[in-house]
């Protein structure tokens, strides 16, 4: 079910190339597609929105039923109950507490000549978050793309969602976005949802910046229209690497890696240890653990396609064949976790400990969970405030400064052939009693 390997021959670069995922050649006629979907709704607005939603999502609307009312807001609380709410606000206020401690904020130094140097944060004006339907629900997803424009003080926050059959949008994605504070919602979604957010239509205006995951169509509009848009990153599929000792408990190591395959076909789940024993107990468990699960036939294929059990010659090997997997989630189910934790570069998240389960970072834990994927955690980092604001350079420069700065300045500006920046620092110099 689950294929195992070694590091004996192949040395932890090797074990990296063999579980590498080279990048799915994506067909033409997809990327035709797409265009073809992003200027239609920038030519045709609504009229272009309504005919994909029915094309696609096999729903009809008019334009007036876009728009998710206030009422069917209150209706979604209401229909998800009490139990379901408490655990959104409880989530919810963790989310926001771990945002607000991470917000970036306006700042001055004066340096040692009395010119003043800074920046001043503004939020965005307008964002969007993407909330998938399909296989299942995401409140969670919901929460973890608003909170974090909320608390960096956008005022605007658009949801968008495909509509079910009936036309409604599920009722804890609604419920979340109560919650969270979205201030407008619709129900649409796809290509489709990504260009009217871009561009505008009569319905939807456009916003500065549009976040959140997607299917593939919605990862390739959103990288068609990045440059008259922001976007925060194209996510693929989901991942996990454990890397574990002989302590770890194998059915918390084989949950763990059920818990990340269920998401998808595609989903990867790798466990990374110098454990033989720890190997054979962990398959043994995925395949009782497996038989269990509802979305077993999503979770085994991709257990089958892209899970590993890798047998490493030591957790410091397991540790650099995650730094060259670069996954977006990493639990170290080890005695001593912290003494690992300084060996990792690169992770979208991670885990540390067997009480600390990967789900727990879905859900309650607080840090985002919309986190970067494909390896591109070389480079990425989690969603968070920092992905709603803007940070504006302030420069101002006391005359001394400036005096002080003088040959600098007309050094640079004649090694780059520019006179008139070297003018423009010479005539301020002059008159304020200066030489060049």
């Amino acid at each position: 079910m689950i294929r195992r390997m070694g590091t004996v021959t192949l040395g932890a670069a090797g074990v990296a190339k063999s579980l590498d995922r080279s990048p799915a050649a994506v067909d033409p006629e997809i990327h035709r597609r797409v265009e073809e979907i992003v200027a239609a709704v920038r030519d045709k607005g609504d009229a272009a929105l309504l005919e994909f939603t029915e094309r696609f999502d096999r729903v009809t609307l008019s334009a007036r039923e876009l728009t998710v009312t206030p009422s069917e807001l209150d209706a979604a609380e209401r229909a998800v109950g009490d139990t379901t709410m408490r655990a959104l606000r409880y989530a919810a206020g963790r989310i926001e507490r771990f945002h607000r401690e991470t917000a970036p904020r306006s700042w001055r130094m004066t340096d040692a000549l009395g010119s003043r140097l800074g920046q001043e944060v503004r939020p965005i004006d307008r964002v969007a978050v993407y909330v998938p339907g399909g296989r299942a629900a995401y409140p969670s997803t919901v929460l973890m793309t608003v909170i974090p424009a909320r608390v960096a003080g956008v005022k605007e926050i658009v949801l968008v969602s495909p509509p079910s059959a009936d036309k409604s949008l599920n009722a804890a994605v609604l419920a979340a976005a109560r919650v969270a504070g979205v201030t407008e919602a619709y129900r649409v979604g796809g290509a489709q949802a990504v260009a009217a957010l871009a561009y505008g239509t009569e319905t939807i205006r456009r916003v500065d910046k549009i976040v959140g995951p997607g299917n593939l169509y919605v990862a390739l509009a959103k990288s068609r229209v990045f440059g008259d848009v922001g976007i925060d990153m194209v996510a693929g599929p989901s991942e996990i690497v454990v890397v574990a000792d002989e302590s770890a408990d194998a059915s918390f190591v084989a949950a763990d890696l059920l818990a990340q395959a269920e998401h998808d076909p595609m989903a990867r789940a790798v466990l990374l240890t110098p454990s033989t024993a720890l190997i054979h107990r962990v398959a043994g468990e995925v395949e009782r653990q497996l038989a269990r699960l509802s979305r077993r036939e999503i979770a085994g294929a991709a257990l089958r396609s892209h899970g590993a059990l890798v047998l490493t010659r030591s957790l410091e090997e397991a540790v650099e064949v995650a730094n060259l997997l670069a996954p977006e989630h990493l639990e170290l189910q080890v005695e001593d976790p912290e003494a690992l934790l300084s060996r990792v570069r690169n992770a979208g998240a991670v885990f540390l400990g067997r009480l600390t389960p990967e789900v727990v970072g879905d859900y309650v834990a607080g840090p985002n969970h919309v986190l970067p994927t494909g390896g591109t955690a070389r480079f990425a980092s989690a969603l968070g405030t920092e992905d709603f604001v803007k940070r504006i350079s302030v420069i101002q420069y006391a005359e001394a400064g400036l005096q002080d700065a003088a040959e600098h300045l007309a050094e640079l500006a004649r090694v780059e052939g520019l006179d008139g920046h070297g003018a423009a620092a010479a005539v301020r110099i002059e008159r304020t009693g200066g030489t060049t």
